[in-house]
């Protein structure tokens, strides 16, 4: 991480940079994380260019000024010097760049959100990649195969929509364990992933409520997603297929995925 951010401010060193950048471009959650790095720096850069509004210098001399110790007797007869004015003078300049620099952070992190927070395009993304171990078996029951998540099982949607099971692969998206079943038909593949623990936060995309379950339709790396939530968990079907393919696959499946496999 400390490689990411020197790099993402330029102050990595140049023996570093091509064994970084190699990492960086093979994964696509590194990519996220500097982009989210470089949009900060980004934010900081443009807000602390920008003048101290009158406004906010008198509200943090305010503030000081009701933080004011009571001074002693003997004090109020003293008359201030050249040295405590510039003292003053330094402490409101201190007062106000410490506030313009609690503004930058708010306004990063409304933005940009945590580096860690996990994500429906985060599952998406993993969704995309290429599958490493072989397709699970379909179940006893003909609905599912014998692979899930915490009792989440993956559909069997060759029976009836013709796209065959052909591998599996397994990664985290920022830090929750994730499976990805892939399906191909006709040439074309799909991902669908479902991710352990509590459910994702939906993301801001077009809703559509089929049979009670709300589904979000939203475009990650050029691609269509179909994301739910179904036993507890958040589930994600990715590809190149119309979003009306996705939602009827995605909708399906959230009827069988429950069962037992």
């Amino acid at each position: 991480m400390a490689d990411l951010c020197a790099l993402a401010d330029g102050s990595l060193p140049a023996a570093r940079r091509a064994e970084i950048e190699a990492r960086i471009a093979a994964s696509p959650e590194l990519q996220q994380l500097l982009e989210r790095q470089r949009l900060s720096l980004r934010a900081t850069q443009a807000l602390a260019a920008e003048p101290v509004p009158d406004s906010l210098r008198t509200a943090v001399e305010a503030a000081a000024a009701t933080r004011r110790r009571p001074r002693r007797a003997d004090e109020g007869r003293r008359t201030a010097g050249p040295s405590s004015k510039r003292r003053s003078r330094v402490a409101l300049g201190l007062s106000a760049a410490a506030a313009v620099a609690a503004v930058a952070i708010v306004v990063i992190v409304s933005t940009v959100g945590g580096p860690s927070a996990p994500s429906v395009a985060g599952a998406a993304r993993l969704a995309l990649q290429a599958p490493v171990s072989p397709a699970p078996a379909v179940a006893a029951s003909g609905n599912v195969l014998t692979a899930g998540v915490d009792g989440v099982s993956f559909p069997n949607l060759a029976r009836t929509f013709g796209w065959q099971a052909t591998g599996v692969r397994t990664g985290q998206v920022a830090g929750r364990d994730a499976t990805v079943v892939y399906y191909e038909k006709n040439g074309q593949r799909i991902g669908y992933g479902i991710v352990s623990g509590p459910a994702l936060e939906r993301p801001s995309a077009q809703s559509t409520t089929l049979d009670g379950v709300e589904y979000q339709t939203l475009t990650v790396n050029g691609n269509t997603a179909v994301t739910w939530r179904e036993g507890g968990h958040t589930c994600v079907l990715i590809g190149r297929a119309p979003p009306s393919q996705l939602l009827a696959l995605a909708s399906w499946s959230s009827d069988t995925e429950t069962r037992p496999y």
